[in-house]
């Protein structure tokens, strides 16, 4: 009689065999995180041996072979991608922003799944203007992630020239040497302008800096709609600082008072501290004022009443961050990747 032939799909108890395609499915089955089986698969002397076997026999078993990513990862220098906030245009702003948790969290889970710790620095531009290449050439990070272009374009364009292993989270202009990942910011402010003048809204102000390219953009795109629609827009400069941030919103709103009825904040977080100074005022929302936020962060959900905004998706943007960068560092001269922003409808308009 001949053989049979075994069947690859069946686990030894006759089972169906589970599939592994990733190292988080190799982790799960052995008991550890995917950082370890990338390390032990690239054999990193931190795995103890006893370990770093039982994870090879694992892949062998299951015919796990580690992709072409996977196998420029077992090269690598430090296990270390740098991720660089430079704050330009506002240097009072601090990580513990909300925008940049969501972000740095997302981040710091995408990393992991490839094996990689993560090295954060907040830079003040002005005060080290050689910020990127020095991070670059400190021989401590294997790639870089800049979170922002600040009022840096430039300065970030000029190190793209050279520097392949670099994804910047920001807006996209057309001709721009540099990979970024980010939303198109000016489609999400003109989604934010319609819908407040689609809801009644005649007079509208953008509060937000200007300044930085991101913001300009979502205020071009309000500024488009506002010229199309026949309705005025002005732009009120917020900073994003807390300590700031406040009594620049109470002034404003002091200012625009019986002028304004509909407000396009910068950010949910500007968006946020609108609504409360609005509450302390007794301005009915979004009965004597609209407003809609860009990001939809998770505090929007919780405002009262429940904020109307922008989202663009900081998870998948996380993904694709660390997607390209791999890719990079792999060698591979990436495009830049464009999500589009989606209008979360809620209360406040």
């Amino acid at each position: 009689m001949g053989k049979t032939r075994k069947n690859p799909d069946k686990a030894k108890d006759g089972g169906e065999r589970q599939t592994v395609r990733t190292l988080a499915d190799l982790g799960k089955i052995a008991g550890v995180t995917a950082g370890t089986v990338s390390r032990a698969l690239a054999g990193n002397s931190l795995v103890n041996r006893a370990t770093r076997e039982r994870i090879e026999a694992l892949a062998r078993e299951y015919d796990f072979r580690p992709n072409q990513i996977a196998s420029k990862l077992r090269r690598q220098k430090t296990g270390v991608v740098g991720v660089i906030i430079p704050l330009g245009h506002d240097r009072n702003q601090q990580i513990s922003d909300t925008f940049f948790m969501t972000l740095l969290g997302h981040l710091a889970d995408e990393l992991t799944e490839y094996g990689y710790d993560l090295m954060l620095r907040r830079v003040i531009p002005d005060q080290d203007e050689d910020w990127l290449d020095r991070f670059i050439r400190s021989g401590m990070i294997d790639g870089v992630v800049v979170i922002g272009q600040s009022d840096q374009f430039d300065r970030i364009e000029d190190v793209a020239n050279g520097y392949l292993p670099m994804v910047v989270w920001g807006n996209h202009q057309e001709g721009q040497r540099h990979c970024v990942v980010g939303t198109d910011n000016r489609l999400g402010g003109k989604l934010a302008a319609e819908n407040l003048v689609s809801a009644g809204a005649t007079s509208l102000a953008f509060l937000g800096d200007t300044q930085p390219i991101e913001f300009a953009a979502r205020f071009g795109g309000a500024k488009d709609v506002a010229a199309r629609m026949g309705v005025t827009i002005r732009a009120l400069p917020t900073h994003l600082s807390a300590d700031r941030m406040g009594g620049e919103i109470a002034r404003h709103l002091r200012k625009i008072q019986g002028e304004v009825d509909g407000i396009f904040a910068a950010t949910d977080a500007i968006a946020v501290a609108c609504l409360k100074e609005l509450r302390e005022h007794d301005i009915d929302v979004p009965g004597e004022m609209k407003i809609v936020g860009f990001d939809d962060l998770p505090i929007a959900r919780q405002t009262v009443p429940p904020l109307t905004t922008v989202r663009q998706d900081i998870a998948a943007g996380a993904k694709g961050l660390v997607d390209l960068l791999m890719r990079r560092l792999g060698g591979e001269d990436t495009e830049s990747l464009i999500l589009p922003p989606h209008l979360i409808i809620r209360e406040t308009v």
